[in-house]
């Protein structure tokens, strides 16, 4: 979908979160969960599949959330990620069953579970996915939806077959300060003008691969069942290429995602440049570093968004810029940066301050009398506006868990569905393609639809 509106003027965000919920059955209608005693009408009963690095800040994220109560782990790494997971969640209260295979975990959790937060490597999304769903289960998946688009295509298929909620894992689109810079600062005050560029980044130290306690080896046969050829290939799936996506996918999804959102249109082409330039190929097939440029076209003209993802650096860490003819927005889901700049010919944004939708600027010490101007270029630095939203000491993940089990309890509708996430994949995973071509490629006019 472009960035044009429906014909009610519903702009594309909005329309797509209210066609998912609609689609799913789920138009604000009450739901019925899988209870045990003492438990409340609206608790939800959640299922774990996948217990590594990433599903322990998830499971970290929900289990404070009143009313969801996890009560099954599985992850094939059972002396290490699922013994430990699931004494922390007894540990809090949350009494849980544990297994090795997810297709046990289902059978035996039939009629006592109602989702599954699943954080498995990218390439068992899609399988994992659509088993939860045609089990008759709502799915919070992490992104990348798959490493593969034919395979986030059925996830999409699978949604639409079941009516089940499916959530992708980009958890910006629930953070209230982004919330709030796209509904407040761009879509309502319109504060930045014509966007022209975007800019972003996630810049990351070099960082030696993952190792392992050698007493708690994963068995050979588990290990080839589920697609590894050995511990090292299980620690470090993200750099394999038939496994994960690399760094465009694993980090810059999250920040090329909010591009196309805060624009409200996908882009018409991109050119990229990337390799293997620091690590070794043998163990890092996929590029280490990746620098890419997106065409866009909106309603108001051409916008091209510049990222790049290093893994070799960490200098300025992580961010997203959009500019415009009267101002800039630089933001992070890291909450020592965010802040709106105004342009020297821009209008006064008092207005705007009175709103509370930026605080105003904090007062500069007065430059000595007669202070040379160095040189008749220079452009002062524009004042900075804070964006006064804050996520109020929650971790980053958790207002995108509480949207969708709010969406299971038909109260609210689902910030990150499907064909959002579908739209995504789309957009990174032609990165790849673009660095291995060489050469600018188009997106088809119909790419991002399923």
């Amino acid at each position: 979908m472009s960035d044009q509106t429906n014909e009610k003027g519903m702009d594309r965000r909005s329309f797509l979160r209210s066609t998912a919920a609609v689609g799913a059955g789920l138009a604000m209608a009450p739901r019925v969960f899988a209870q045990a005693g003492g438990a409340k009408p609206d608790d939800i009963n959640v299922a774990l599949l996948g217990a590594g690095s990433q599903g322990q800040i998830l499971m970290d994220a929900a289990r404070t959330i009143p009313g969801v109560r996890f009560k099954a782990v599985c992850d094939i790494w059972e002396e290490y990620n699922l013994k430990r997971v699931s004494r922390t969640l007894a540990r809090y209260g949350h009494q849980n069953n544990t297994y090795v295979d997810y297709k046990e975990m289902l059978d035996k959790e039939k009629g006592k579970i109602d989702a599954v937060i699943v954080a498995t490597p990218d390439f068992w999304h899609a399988e994992h996915a659509i088993a939860c769903m045609e089990a008759g289960l709502d799915v919070y998946c992490e992104k990348e939806m798959s490493n593969e688009l034919a395979k986030a295509k059925q996830m999409v298929e699978a949604q639409k077959r079941t009516g089940k909620l499916l959530q992708i894992g980009h958890q910006r689109r629930s953070n209230p300060r982004y919330i709030h810079c796209y509904d407040k600062l761009i879509k309502q005050a319109n504060i930045l003008g014509r966007m022209t560029t975007i800019n972003g980044q996630w810049n990351r130290g070099a960082q030696p691969p993952l190792g392992y306690p050698e007493k708690m080896v994963i068995p050979a046969d588990v290990l080839g069942k589920h697609g590894f050829e050995s511990m090292e290939q299980f620690r470090n799936w993200r750099w394999y290429r038939k496994l994960g996506g690399g760094p465009i996918v694993d980090l810059g999804s999250h920040q090329i995602d909010i591009y196309s959102w805060f624009l409200d249109a996908t882009p018409r082409s991109v050119i990229a440049s990337g390799g293997t330039d620091y690590y070794d190929a043998k163990t890092h097939e996929w590029y280490d570093t990746v620098m890419a440029i997106y065409e866009f076209e909106t309603k108001a003209g051409v916008v091209r968004g510049f990222y790049q993802v290093l893994t070799t650096n960490s200098s300025q860490g992580y961010f997203e810029t959009f500019m415009g003819d009267q101002g800039t927005l630089q933001i992070s889901e890291s909450a020592s940066r965010g802040s709106v700049y105004r342009e020297a010919t821009a209008p006064e944004w008092d207005k705007w301050v009175k709103l509370g939708f930026v605080k105003e600027p904090k007062k500069e010490e007065a430059k000595p009398e007669g202070e040379a101007v160095l040189d008749v270029r220079e452009t002062l630095a524009p004042p900075a506006y804070e964006i006064p939203i804050t996520m109020d000491g929650k971790p980053y993940h958790q207002p995108h868990l509480e949207n969708f089990f709010n969406a299971m309890r038909g109260k609210e509708k689902l910030n990150c569905p499907a064909e959002i996430g579908y739209e995504t994949a789309v957009m990174v995973l032609k990165v790849n393609e673009a660095v291995e071509a060489g050469r600018r490629l188009e997106f088809g006019k119909d790419e991002f639809h399923v």
